[in-house]
C-alpha cells in the first residue's frame, strides 16, 4: 500500500485511496484521514537517530557491571577504538576479547566492526572545527600552562600508540617499501600537504627522488603524471573519504604502487586498497586535530631510509652542501664528511 503523496514543491497530491481512508505523506510527516479526520505520525526510519553517546547511555543500564565498564570506555576512548583490535582494546580496557564483543552486540551493533562504523560516520559527518576547537577548550581550565600540559599529555599517548611492537613491525615494512622505490610520492592536503612538502624536501636531500602530492583539486592531476610502476605513495590522509584520496588510491592501483597509509581513521574505509597502515592518534578523535604524532613518524622516516641507504644519505648531503657552498662560500666550510 503506497501513502497517498503531496509533492511540497509542484503542489501536487498523488492519490491512493483504501476504502475511506487516505494516506499522505510529506517527507517524513504521514497525515492519515478517515472520514475527514485527519491525524499525524512520522517515519520511525527518517528520524534523526541518537548520537553515538546517547545511543550507549541509553542502553547502559540494563547491562551487566563488566559489559557497562567496556561500555563507557567507548565513550571516554574513542580514539582507541577506532585504532584498535578487539585485542587491544580488551588490553587497554583492562577486559577480555570477548567482553569487548559481546558489550558491542549488547548495544544493539552487529559487530564490533559495526559500531567502529556508527563511531567513524558521527565524528566525520557531524563536527565542524569549532566545535572540535570548543571540546578541547572545555578540558582545559584556560590557563596556559595547564593548556601546555593537556596538549603534552594528548601527544604523549599518540607517541605510546608508535612504541607499539606492532606499529613497529608495520614501521619496518614501510622503510622497505620506500626504500626500495625507484621515486617516491608523498600525499598530504590540507595541513598534511605542509607535512607532504617537508617529507618530500627531507627525502630528497639524502639522495631518494621524491615528489609531493599536496595539491588539491585539479591540480593534483599535474603531480600524478610522475606517478609508475616501481614507485611508492606514502600517504596522510582521514576520513571522509575525499576524492583526492580515491583518485590516489586508483592510479596506484593501476600501476601496481603500494601506498603506505598514516591516519587515525581513514583505515578500515580502504584497508584493502593500501600496503601497510601507520595508525597515529591526532589529539581525541572528536577534538582538535594535533599532528606531533605525524610529524615524529615522518621524521623517523626521514632518519630510517637515510640508515638503510647510509653512503648514499652522506653522498647526497655532501652535494647538497657544495652547492650550498656555490651560491654561499660560507657554507663550503660545512659538511656532513666525518673526520678520519
Amino acid at each position: 500500500m503506497r501513502p497517498r503523496q503531496l509533492d511540497a514543491a509542484a503542489g501536487i497530491l498523488l492519490p491512493y485511496l483504501v476504502t475511506n481512508t487516505t494516506f499522505i505523506s510529506i517527507g517524513s510527516i504521514y497525515y492519515t484521514t478517515i472520514d475527514g479526520s485527519i491525524s499525524m505520525t512520522t517515519d520511525a526510519r527518517s528520524q534523526p537517530q541518537p548520537n553515538f553517546d546517547a545511543r550507549i547511555l541509553a542502553a547502559i543500564e540494563g547491562l551487566a557491571p563488566a559489559e557497562q565498564r567496556m561500555a563507557r570506555f567507548f565513550i571516554d576512548q574513542k580514539q582507541a577504538v577506532l585504532l584498535n583490535s578487539a585485542a587491544q582494546i580488551a588490553e587497554l580496557a583492562g577486559a577480555s576479547d570477548a567482553t569487548v564483543v559481546r558489550t558491542a552486540r549488547a548495544l544493539g551493533f552487529e559487530s564490533l566492526s559495526a559500531l567502529r562504523a556508527a563511531l567513524l560516520s558521527e565524528l566525520t559527518g557531524t563536527s565542524t572545527p569549532g566545535n572540535r576547537l570548543e571540546r578541547t577548550l572545555a578540558e582545559t581550565d584556560g590557563d596556559a600552562a595547564g593548556i601546555l600540559h593537556h596538549v603534552i599529555g594528548i601527544h604523549e599517548t599518540a607517541l605510546d600508540v608508535l612504541k607499539r611492537p606492532e606499529t613497529a613491525a608495520s614501521f619496518t615494512r614501510a622503510i622497505d617499501i620506500l626504500a626500495a622505490a625507484n621515486q617516491r610520492h608523498v600525499f598530504g592536503i590540507g595541513p598534511s600537504g605542509a607535512m607532504a612538502d617537508y617529507a618530500s624536501l627531507q627525502f630528497n636531500r639524502i639522495g631518494l627522488p621524491t615528489y609531493p602530492l599536496s595539491a588539491s583539486g585539479i591540480a593534483l592531476a599535474d603531480r600524478l603524471l610522475w606517478l609508475g610502476r616501481g614507485d611508492a605513495v606514502l600517504m596522510m590522509a582521514y576520513a571522509p573519504l575525499y576524492r583526492e584520496v580515491e583518485v590516489v588510491l586508483e592510479q596506484a592501483s593501476r600501476h601496481g604502487v603500494p601506498v603506505i597509509l598514516i591516519s587515525d581513521n581513514l583505515g578500515p574505509l580502504v584497508a584493502d586498497k593500501v600496503a601497510e597502515i601507520l595508525p597515529v592518534p591526532r589529539g581525541k578523535a572528536d577534538h582538535l586535530a594535533m599532528h606531533a604524532g605525524t610529524m615524529v613518524l615522518i621524521e623517523a622516516t626521514i632518519v630510517g631510509l637515510a640508515a638503510h641507504r647510509r653512503q648514499a644519505a652522506f653522498d647526497s648531503l655532501d652535494h647538497l652542501s657544495t652547492l650550498r657552498g656555490s651560491i654561499d662560500k660560507a657554507w663550503s666550510k660545512r659538511g656532513t664528511k666525518r673526520k678520519k
